[in-house]
């Protein structure tokens, strides 16, 4: 694992890059910016990990670039040698003033991945073999210069043919969904029904010439007609690769009480050529191990075919002539039994199974047996063959991967991203509601459990969850170091980055974090208190299995110390779902220390609080669900869990389409909140009830607001609309133009214009989670993008205000706000004041408050709390171990240390 700490500055020796053309919006110049006379400084690019032992067909990235300097069209990329290598390039966002600020760069594998690469603006290199897409009323092909793909827009052929050297390799390739009625121990009759991907919609993306990405859309549906569980699904190709990665995405529909999901998976279908005794199976294990079988088998019998037969089976190579077999093995191969079905079962994150058969109506045979496979197969032979695979196998359990039939005309493999060995998939709510069926017992039973439920609220319906699968069509069965490394890609697919210090130059998500600074005790005390949370975090993920198709990549939110357990069971102490802003203060953490285990737990959970928590179709979408013991379980359906900001940095990092798609969700969310207003359990009829007016919700300017301008100001910088950008503007004017400011609290927001109305509120108020949802981060980068000083003037009242006296909120806004909480996390707020004011005083107030660790962690209390199955915890106020004020405390850290650390005294 690379290190990118500015200790280690070695970052920039390894990466990679190849060239292409940047596709422009309309409204931009096609030239640097003649105010600049300045040239850019080349890009260097490094690894996450070492992909040296990897195989992955190629990879996308997103790169920052200065404001006002870059209105260009191509990019190249040349190695250590000064040799240029082809990139596609499009933008990804831009600055207010039309420059670009990320553009998205797609590469195909190099030969050789060591060396430095370096990126820059320039006309580039093309690749020897483009991509060619062609597209017509029924299908699209795909032609990579190695592999040639056909998708149907229509019927169940996602993939339908696809070919290598004139053979077709892969035919047939369709979604599968397992619907069983009832669960097995509670009906004594279950009926299982088998669905297939019905395609309603396929659009081409990107056409290359290094990177093409078919969107293909539709709907399960059962030879009756009956369709359900949408999905949609991206396939990638890149110049030159025999690679196909898919990114798949289900939307769960169906009613939880009776359908229950038993498989879902991807099937495709693989010519078979070769002798039995040259079909070659092939399962990965942990590590380099690696299952590898025959069909039929030339080895461990009781006569032997000689060593050059059985040295050529072992290594997948295509045998000697059968001719010369010794005749006493040759004359017999029709008794040696031919296996044409395997099966790979990871049902738990710790233990996998793998067995075979010769044909269904056989018995099985156990074959082998791991703790954590990752997850990759191949069937074929010397003719040529299939290697397939998911990414995050044994940690998005129960998964299987199945070959039938391979001893006949055509294998069938089945990638399984829902095992059919396990039990069905259950979704139902844990509990009956025990009687809350007013609000005011809803309310009363918030006090003990802290889970805020309601009949209806606790539907799966509408949430999602996106997979990754590849495809590799192979010339021939590839030996152990190439399955190897096709295993290795699949279960972590190889990242280039840009180096922390690069991005932290760029300005971009706010110049309100810095680079990793231990030049002082108190500065290296942070900073190892920082590395402890995270390790802890990591840790914990491990060893408290927080894995599982519907689980991967959250956390929990709370510790119970008496049963030395976390509260897994215990209303909204249960999952943690972004409280706080756990996203957040990973991804900063990952900006300034560019550690590839800080980015595998955000990507992690970047891919898990946008789909899971958040609901994608019914009555809620796109809001999400606050914390509790199922991810969609809370009756608090809202803005907060589902923003936009959480999921700018992956998209921005990696020019990812499936949470680009999610980000474009939240651009009208707010809406929703007139059928599912966040106050209706404490607020009767009031003046903010929009129900009789369709153009006017009421949005707090706290945690709505966060995730409303985290929305705009994602859209506008993705597109530079217009209109998107007055919306944006019209909300920061009127929330400028309230007499208490951000202290008003919310008000009536027109949807149509994105103007709120002035409110004469006599008394000022403020909320402990008001800026803990991404509010401060998303109101840094406003100030940044948008001259605006009134608006900059409201916010660095609040941020001076909150943590203020009693007499400095009276004497500022005519009261004082009473007892709030979360003070260490709002440190960060006065630290942004004093920087903006260049307020020294200011500055050691936030210190001051960062210190105090109020509702945080304490660096005055010596000891450290003993947890079981971790080494240590810093210690928080009373012994209370929770995600969301770790949270808040690694971003206060971040914050303060990028802000105000030069005020940092000993």
């Amino acid at each position: 694992m690379k290190d990118y700490s500015p200790s280690r500055r070695n970052f920039v020796k390894q990466s990679t890059l190849l060239s292409g053309g940047l596709y422009m919006a309309p409204h931009l110049a096609s030239a640097f910016d003649t105010t600049r006379d300045m040239p850019l400084e080349p890009v260097e690019l490094g690894w996450l990990e070492n992909p040296e032992n990897s195989r992955f067909g190629g990879v996308t990235l997103g790169v920052p670039w200065p404001k006002g300097q870059l209105r260009q069209s191509d990019f190249l990329l040349t190695n250590s040698a000064g040799k240029q290598l082809p990139v596609q390039s499009w933008p990804l966002a831009y600055w207010p003033d039309g420059s670009i600020k990320w553009a998205g760069h797609a590469i195909s594998q190099p030969m050789d991945v060591k060396g430095s690469w370096k990126l820059i603006p320039g006309k580039g290199v093309r690749p020897e073999k483009e991509i060619a897409v062609e597209e017509t009323s029924a299908y699209i092909k795909v032609d990579t210069g190695l592999i040639q793909c056909t998708v149907d827009k229509n019927g169940t052929a996602l993939l339908k043919s696809v070919t290598r050297n004139g053979r077709e390799s892969l035919r047939n390739g369709r979604l599968v969904l397992l619907k069983q009625d009832g669960i097995l121990g509670e009906d004594e009759q279950i009926a299982t029904s088998l669905f297939e991907g019905e395609i309603n919609q396929v659009t081409v993306e990107q056409n290359g010439p290094v990177r093409a990405v078919i969107k293909v859309e539709g709907k399960h549906e059962a030879p009756e007609g009956e369709g359900w569980l949408p999905f949609i699904i991206r396939l990638y190709f890149y110049a030159g690769e025999a690679n196909i990665r898919t990114m798949h995405t289900i939307v769960y529909d169906g009613d939880e009480q009776k359908d229950f999901i038993k498989g879902l998976g991807l099937r495709f279908d693989v010519p078979m050529e070769d002798e039995l005794y040259d079909r070659h199976v092939r399962f990965a294990g942990k590590g380099e191990g690696i299952f590898g079988e025959a069909v039929r088998g030339l080895t461990g019998l009781r006569r032997d075919a000689g060593e050059a037969v059985r040295e050529a089976q072992v290594k997948g190579e295509k045998t000697p002539p059968e001719n010369t077999f010794p005749e006493n093995v040759r004359s017999r191969l029709h008794y040696i039994p031919a296996f044409g079905d395997y099966t790979l079962s990871q049902t738990s994150s710790d233990a996998f199974s793998i067995r075979k058969r010769t044909a269904s109506g056989h018995s099985w045979l156990k074959s082998g047996f791991g703790d954590r496979s990752r997850g990759a197969g191949y069937i074929g032979g010397p003719a040529g063959g299939v290697a397939f695979g998911i990414r995050n196998f044994w940690q998005s359990y129960p998964a299987q991967l199945d070959i039938r039939n391979a001893h006949k005309e055509n294998a069938e493999v089945t990638m399984w991203l829902w095992a059919p060995d396990a039990p069905a998939m259950d979704l139902r709510f844990y509990h009956d509601g025990m009687g809350q069926d007013t609000y005011e017992k809803q309310l009363d039973a918030l006090n003990i459990t802290y889970e805020d439920y309601e009949p209806g609220f606790g539907t799966a319906k509408g949430v999602a969850r996106t997979s990754e699968m590849q495809l590799w069509v192979e010339g021939e069965t590839p030996d152990h170091e190439t399955f190897n490394a096709m295993a290795n890609g699949i279960a972590t697919p190889p990242q280039l980055v840009a180096s922390p210090e690069y991005l932290h130059q760029m300005g971009v998500f706010g110049k309100i974090w810095d680079l990793p600074d231990s030049s002082s005790p108190k500065k290296a005390k942070i900073e190892e208190y920082l590395e402890d949370h995270f390790d802890f975090y990591k840790g914990q993920v491990d060893d408290r299995r927080w894995y599982g198709f519907w689980d991967y990549g959250d956390v929990m939110h709370s510790y119970d110390f008496d049963r030395h357990t976390w509260r897994y069971d215990v209303g909204g102490f249960a999952w943690d779902n972004s409280e706080l802003s756990t996203d957040l203060w990973l991804w900063y953490y990952f900006l300034r220390t560019g550690r590839a285990d800080v980015y595998r737990m955000a990507e992690a959970m970047t891919r898990h609080t946008g789909e899971v928590d958040v609901h994608h179709l019914g009555k809620f979408a796109p809001l999400g669900s606050r914390h509790n013991v199922m991810h969609w379980g809370c009756s608090a359906k809202q803005l907060r869990i589902s923003t936009a900001a959480n999921r700018r940095f992956y998209y921005y990092l990696t020019g990812d389409e499936r949470v680009g798609d999610l980000m474009k969700e939240q651009i009208n969310a707010v809406a929703t909140l007139k059928e599912v207003p966040p106050t209706r359990k404490v607020s009767r009829k009031s003046v903010w009830e929009t129900d009789d007016d369709p153009n006017h919700v009421y949005a707090g300017f706290g945690t709505d607001y966060s995730a409303i301008a985290a929305a705009w100001l994602t859209e506008w910088e993705r597109t530079g609309g217009e209109e998107i950008r007055e919306k944006l503007m019209n909300s920061m004017r009127t929330i400028a133009a309230q007499p208490k400011g951000f202290f008003t609290g919310g008000s009536r927001l027109d949807l149509r214009t994105g103007k709120f109305e002035i409110q004469e509120r006599q008394r000022a108020s403020a909320s402990h989670l008001s800026a803990v949802f991404g509010l401060m981060e998303i109101c840094a980068e406003l100030i940044e993008n948008i001259d605006m000083p009134e608006f900059k003037a409201a916010w660095l009242q609040y941020c001076e205000m909150y943590n203020a006296t009693d007499e400095e909120q009276e004497k500022e806004l005519g009261n004082a706000l009473g007892k709030l909480n979360l003070g260490q996390g709002h440190s960060r707020l006065t630290a942004y004041a004093a920087k903006q004011k260049e307020d020294a005083q200011l500055a050691k107030r936030a210190w001051k408050e960062f210190f105090g660790g109020a509702a945080g962690y304490r660096f005055d209390k010596p000891e450290i709390y003993e947890v079981k199955g971790a080494e240590v915890l810093h210690p928080m106020e009373e012994g209370h171990l929770s995600t969301n004020a770790t949270a808040q405390w690694g971003l206060a850290a971040i914050q303060c240390l990028g802000l105000v650390g030069d005020y940092l005294e000993e």
